[in-house]
């Protein structure tokens, strides 16, 4: 599972002219699912997003998480973290899981998040999407599961 985190002052993601999520001060999360993903990958990344120190304190150092400043998640499905471009100049998307798994685990990972006491709002699935953003930093960081193996 690979996640690209922006730290962001406000988010949207718009689907037919229609904003289907929105959020303020928080993390947008391109998150995509690979097709050898399972339950511990879920874990880990919802864990490392969770807690991802990225946000400034009173010194101005960065030494607190979302969940720490209460802040929101906005979570968009992006199986196009998984294209490959080492041959030629198509990406081929081989290593993304099948709708069906990714969906689920896409899912799975928005759930834990908002276990933990989270807002968190979402894209719409297999949608083609717009989204909207106001990164703040910049602050972008890469979470990739696969480094846990």
């Amino acid at each position: 599972m690979r996640a690209v985190v922006q730290r962001v002052a406000r988010a949207a993601v718009v689907v037919d002219d229609a904003v289907v999520g929105e959020i303020g001060r928080g993390l947008l999360v391109y998150l995509g699912v690979a097709a050898a993903d399972g339950p511990g990958a879920v874990a880990y990344v919802a864990d490392k997003v969770a807690g991802l120190r990225v946000f400034k304190d009173e010194a101005g150092k960065m030494s607190r998480s979302v969940t720490d400043i209460a802040g929101e998640v906005l979570v968009v499905s992006q199986f196009t973290l998984f294209g490959d471009v080492r041959r030629g100049r198509r990406p081929s998307f081989t290593d993304a899981a099948e709708p069906a798994l990714a969906e689920a685990l896409y899912e799975a990972v928005v759930a834990r998040l908002r276990a933990g006491g989270l807002r968190v709002a979402t894209g719409r699935f297999r949608a083609s999407m717009c989204v909207r953003s106001d990164v703040d930093g910049p602050v972008t960081i890469q979470i990739d599961s696969d480094k846990l193996y």
